[in-house]
């Protein structure tokens, strides 16, 4: 019996009965992140970090049975020994070490290596298995300087702003958009938000994340202040009546599927920035490096042709199938004022839903 095992429920440690991001209901379920791929209604209790109990409570339900845990810290179930340890892809998120008589392995949930200034920074965790998820596992996926893309977001929202366009930006109401918020020139007009970023700003607050302070599109927004205004949304609000009020218009997604031009068409928008919570290839690499593991498996994203290419390194390395989405959670096709490309199919996507992911 393997000390974690990829059950049709999610994956399982027997030894303790706990379950790491289910996708089915269980007793108990250890959750690395908020995002809705990972954290799923129904479950009878939950372990979670404290930045990540409060976007539960607001995502799922806020009657729910939550126990947090500190990162460093950690608890025995029958034996086995839980701790939570950043994974840097959003605020709150954790990868999990399992421990039991010695061996060690490691779920990472989704990560990501480079600081953004509103998640716990990485952590490297020494175990013998590791579990990583591999979204953007190919080596075309190689991030530029954040610093550069927040100069290119500026530039564009500069640019609207003295034509008297808005600025829509789509991003993930959870991780992309605070990330957003931090990173762009808040002098240049104001900054608007959906609903759905900013109940999500709210929850983080509650969690002591201090964010700028912002303003809540409403039916009563005067539309001469949106002309000038950065206005971030998830992607499912673009091409709806929401957006349409706004005109005129340009839209953006900030993602790592920005890298590739086919998915920038498919969502039928103006721009595309290339800006993602998840680890590219390098970092995917560094962080297996980083473990001293002998034994990887890979999840959600390119599992297959990473893992392939760690086996040619020397690792042991396999796939298993999961029910993550990767960056499908808040995706969209959206419309556009500005004459594009019509929307395409993506140049080498992993076969991803009928709609535009965000990464």
């Amino acid at each position: 019996m393997s000390l974690l095992e990829f059950s049709d429920r999610g994956i399982h440690c027997p030894q303790a009965d706990v379950y790491i991001d289910p996708w089915r209901a269980v007793d108990r379920a250890v959750i690395t992140h908020a995002h809705s791929d990972h954290a799923r209604r129904g479950h009878r209790h939950y372990l979670c970090s404290p930045v990540t109990e409060p976007l539960l409570r607001t995502r799922l339900d806020r009657y729910a049975s939550i126990s947090t845990l500190a990162p460093g810290r950690s608890v025995t179930v029958n034996g086995v020994r839980f701790s939570l340890h950043p994974a840097g892809h959003i605020p709150g998120s954790m990868q999990v070490r399992v421990e039991h008589q010695g061996e060690v392995w490691v779920a990472t949930g989704d990560h990501k290596r480079d600081p953004d200034g509103v998640s716990e920074p990485f952590e490297p965790v020494r175990c013998h298995t590791f579990i990583t998820e591999c979204t953007f596992g190919l080596p075309i996926y190689r991030w530029p300087d954040p610093a550069e893309v927040f100069a290119e977001i500026d530039a564009w929202w500069r640019q609207n702003a003295s034509e008297g366009v808005c600025s829509i930006l789509s991003a993930y109401s959870l991780g992309k958009a605070q990330r957003v918020l931090m990173g762009v020139d808040r002098g240049i007009g104001p900054i608007y938000v959906h609903g759905a970023v900013a109940n999500m700003n709210e929850a983080l607050a509650q969690a002591g994340l201090q964010l700028p302070e912002v303003k809540q599109v409403t039916p009563d927004t005067p539309k001469e202040e949106l002309k000038k205004a950065l206005v971030i949304t998830p992607g499912s609000a673009i091409g709806t009546p929401w957006t349409r009020r706004m005109r005129p218009f340009s839209t953006a997604m900030v993602s790592g599927w920005m890298q590739l031009r086919g998915w920038r068409r498919r969502g039928n928008l103006d721009r595309g920035f290339v800006l993602s919570d998840h680890a590219d290839w390098d970092d995917l690499l560094q962080a297996v490096k980083d473990t001293g593991a002998e034994r990887i498996i890979a999840t959600h994203g390119y599992t297959d042709h990473f893992s392939r290419f760690l086996r040619e390194c020397g690792y042991d390395a396999t796939s298993e199938s999961t029910e993550f989405a990767g960056e499908s959670e808040e995706g969209s096709s959206g419309t556009s004022t500005r004459s594009v490309d019509p929307p395409g199919r993506p140049e080498g996507g992993p076969g991803r839903p009928e709609q535009t992911p965000q990464a």
